[in-house]
């Protein structure tokens, strides 16, 4: 490995699944205001993901629909009064 490009500050964080709240702890050097205290009774960051391999269709063998709380909804509003007026 070259030296100097990795970072320095890799610890055990926790990474929890929203879609099926399964967690795994690896380490990791993922920035994360949460902690969570681990199985082992220590606290560890938390970072949550919509989807790891406990979920994904590819790992689990089964299509599952993972809804993301309407973001095409949401930026469809959002940005609704900069469309152009068909007149």
């Amino acid at each position: 490995m070259k030296k100097g490009i990795h970072p320095d500050n890799y610890r055990m964080v926790v990474f929890k699944d929203i879609s099926n709240d399964e967690s795994f702890i690896t380490r990791s050097c993922a920035p994360s205001k949460e902690t969570i205290t681990w199985e082992d009774g220590n606290e560890y960051p938390l970072v949550k993901v919509e989807i790891s391999s406990t979920s994904h269709p590819f790992y689990t063998g089964k299509m599952k629909f993972v809804d993301t709380a309407g973001r095409i909804d949401k930026f469809n509003k959002k940005f609704a009064k900069f469309a152009k007026k068909l007149g």
